[in-house]
């Protein structure tokens, strides 16, 4: 690190600053050595005058006093003189000599103070380098966590938007087909157009779901029932028939269930399954119900996936059990035990606990972000207390760092230490 200099107020010349201090050091020292040195000689004058006026005194007095006596005084004031340039001499060597070890002490500060200056500058530097690492990985994680958050908004906005879709379409088709329809339908409310409507939907992605298998309305005369479902593997062979049932309403009915269960016993199928807004009272996602399985819109497509699974299994266990008498009393048990109805619970639970654990993943990594924030703002706080308390140790010598003074342009008056 190259010395800090200081300009000349009349050359304009740059001077070191450790030659600037030595240099008034010894001017002063200088100035100050001769204003003793004329004090010792205005107080020899004095001496030898006062000597001179008392031998003027005592040849009056004594005129009897021989040159024995006048040689006495002469020796007498070489003495006093020796030991008074003597006495200057060690009070000028004591000085200099403490002048000489002030010199060394500040030097020895100095040099001092630039390290710790260099090692503040280290620590500023990571800090700084650490505060940028950490707005990158908090940009990255609030983009990744943008695009979920956008994605997730967008198929809903897409569903939503499908579905009104459908619901436009579906009574366009029915005011083309007659005005009084139409009006008959609006006053009795929306409820039945949307209940239409997503049975349409809910059929479409059946269908494109499970292309193998056939999905159509249920026959005429069959009320309550919307669709039936006839599954088939991918060998063609037909497994068994799922009915199902959708319901758009605020308020649940047990009278579901017993309707349902007779259209299921009447088009003869293995399976019967109710869609519903709103679930029975102490149930969320899917659940089985004397019999019937009831689900909400979100998991129908995951609930119909494992009860098809279920059938071509046992369709492939029927086959194995040709012959014999009591394949149907073996079919009964399988789909009304406690092992199927485990099997699909798993199943579909998996699908709920996939979104819980995203849920907690996003809380988790919110509480780091908030954590890191206050731990970078404690650094910042007591670097800047640090940089303020070698600031007023050691002035305006001290370099300013941009990042730590006032954001609006003022900075506080520089003091002059020298």
């Amino acid at each position: 690190m190259s010395n800090q200099t200081i300009a000349c107020p009349y050359c304009a010349k740059e001077i070191p600053l450790t030659e600037t201090l030595s240099h008034q050091i010894k001017e002063e020292l200088r100035k100050e050595f001769e204003l003793k040195a004329k004090e010792r000689e205005l107080e020899i004058a004095r001496r030898e005058k006062s000597l001179a006026e008392e031998m003027k005194t005592l040849e009056d007095a004594r005129k009897t006093i021989d040159q024995q006596v006048f040689q006495k005084l002469q020796a007498e004031k070489e003495k006093l003189k020796r030991e008074s340039r003597k006495e200057v001499e060690d009070a000028i060597r004591v000085e200099l000599k403490d002048l000489k070890d002030q010199n060394v002490e500040k030097e020895r500060k100095l040099v001092e103070a630039q390290r710790v200056e260099l090692e503040f500058r280290k620590k500023v530097r990571e800090l700084e380098e650490l505060r940028k690492n950490q707005e990158l990985e908090i940009t990255r994680k609030l983009d990744e966590e943008r695009k979920i958050i956008s994605e997730k908004a967008r198929k809903e906005a897409e569903e939503e938007m499908r579905l009104k879709l459908l619901e436009k379409e579906k009574q366009l088709e029915d005011t083309k087909k007659a005005l009084d329809e139409a009006k008959r339908k609006a006053q009795q409310g929306s409820m039945q157009t949307q209940g239409e409507v997503l049975e349409l939907d809910l059929e479409s992605l059946l269908k494109a779901q499970f292309p193998t298998d056939t999905i159509e309305p249920v026959p005429k005369g069959i009320r309550g029932a919307d669709i039936l479902q006839k599954v088939h593997n991918k060998s063609g062979h037909y497994c068994g028939a799922m009915i199902w049932e959708s319901k758009h309403t605020k308020a649940w009915s047990d009278g579901w269930l017993s309707k349902l269960k007779d259209d299921q016993r009447e088009v003869k199928a293995e399976i019967a399954v109710l869609v519903t807004e709103t679930m029975p009272k102490g149930i969320e996602g899917f659940a089985q119900i004397e019999g019937v399985w009831v689900a909400d819109y979100a998991l129908s497509i995951a609930l119909a996936s494992v009860l098809r699974t279920s059938l071509m299994e046992l369709a492939q266990h029927k086959l194995s059990l040709v012959g014999k008498s009591e394949k149907m009393e073996v079919l009964y048990n399988y789909l009304s035990g406690p092992e199927f109805r485990q099997k699909i619970e798993a199943i579909v639970e998996s699908f709920k606990s996939m979104k819980e654990d995203l849920d907690q993943e996003k809380r988790a990594i919110i509480k780091i972000w908030a954590k890191r924030e206050k731990q970078i703002e404690k650094i910042v706080n007591n670097t800047a207390g640090m940089y303020g308390d070698m600031q007023g140790i050691i002035g305006a010598t001290l370099p300013h760092i941009k990042s730590l003074e006032l954001t609006d342009g003022t900075e506080p008056p520089e003091t002059d230490d020298t």
